[in-house]
């Protein structure tokens, strides 16, 4: 387990981020068209792990990394949380959201295997706010578990780790 804080207050996660040099866990996600979204093969993969896309930080972590997109070669960026679909695609179509991938964890172990789901405090059961880079091979070479849930990722950090 692994300890983050929402408010200034600890909160556990069910487990530990996948370590780095390790390979990522395979998933099955669900797209806020309610298609299939897995790992990629042959490019790096961001995942934006967060809790609902309907907070404010949250919000600004989806704009932050479509906007890093852009300039990202090589490189897909999945926003992930255990939002349902239709709000994911709500909020993405309302921001113009376009060069990421939103998926939803809802009927996915998703958050149990990536170590993230929360296991206390008042948002039990969402996703921790962390960041996972994968390489084209399928390895992990970058890992981010926020210390503080309404805190933004460090967006330097990962573009440095994609460098």
């Amino acid at each position: 387990m692994a300890t983050t804080a929402l408010g200034g207050n600890p909160v556990t996660t069910v487990g530990e981020l996948p370590a780095v040099g390790s390979a990522a866990p395979a998933f099955e996600l669900v797209g806020s068209d309610f298609s299939t979204v897995t790992l990629p093969t042959g490019t790096r993969t961001v995942l934006n792990i967060f809790p609902s896309v309907d907070t404010g930080i949250c919000a600004a972590s989806v704009r932050k990394f479509n906007e890093l997109a852009a300039g990202l070669e090589n490189t897909s960026i999945i926003n992930v949380s255990a939002d349902l679909p239709f709000a994911q695609a709500r909020f993405c179509g309302a921001e113009g959201i376009d060069k990421v991938v939103s998926a939803s964890g809802f009927r996915s172990s998703f958050g149990d295997d990536y170590g993230v789901r929360l296991i206390d405090g008042k948002f039990e059961g969402l996703f921790a706010r962390s960041v996972v880079v994968v390489e084209a091979d399928g390895t992990v070479s970058y890992t981010q578990l926020v210390p503080e849930i309404g805190t933004e990722p460090d967006y330097d950090s990962v573009v440095q780790a994609l460098s």
